[in-house]
């Protein structure tokens, strides 16, 4: 498991974490199969972050993976929809309620095209899973 830093980053409000904490995670991504980038520790990383309240965390391991799954896919259309997750996340512990407002319904929609296209498990994340995280996200109160 890859270690979070001490805090969440909230920018312009604490210092960015050193990008070499994620560094061992995101490496060697490119190339691996939808289901490898599953499996992979920056897949996991995004995923335990984003459940610890980590979300620009979770935001840096995610996109790492997005950028590496193939273009179109269902896969990365999940990624999408996650990482606008994050960001209305971390946008509702900054008090920023007008961007979670935009970002939500972006996030509901990127999931459900998702599941439309890859069915309702992918990359071991299921509608329940994905509940979870969205009524997580809906229930979080700004910091």
């Amino acid at each position: 498991m890859t270690a979070l830093p001490p805090a969440p980053h909230y920018p312009g409000r604490n210092p960015r974490p050193d990008p070499s904490l994620f560094a061992p995670a995101l490496s060697g991504l490119e190339g691996l199969t939808p289901t490898e980038l599953a499996a992979s520790p920056a897949f996991a990383g995004g995923l335990a972050a984003f459940r610890a309240g980590f979300y620009w965390e979770a935001h840096e391991f995610w996109e790492a993976v997005w950028s590496a799954l193939p273009q179109a896919s269902a896969e990365r259309e999940l990624l999408r929809g996650l990482i606008q997750l994050a960001n209305a996340g971390l946008k509702r512990r900054m008090g920023r309620e007008g961007a979670v407002a935009r970002i939500l319904p972006l996030a509901e929609a990127a999931l459900r095209e998702a599941r439309r296209r890859g069915g309702e498990s992918l990359m071991g994340i299921d509608a329940a899973v994905l509940l979870a995280l969205q009524v997580r996200i809906q229930d979080e109160t700004a910091v």
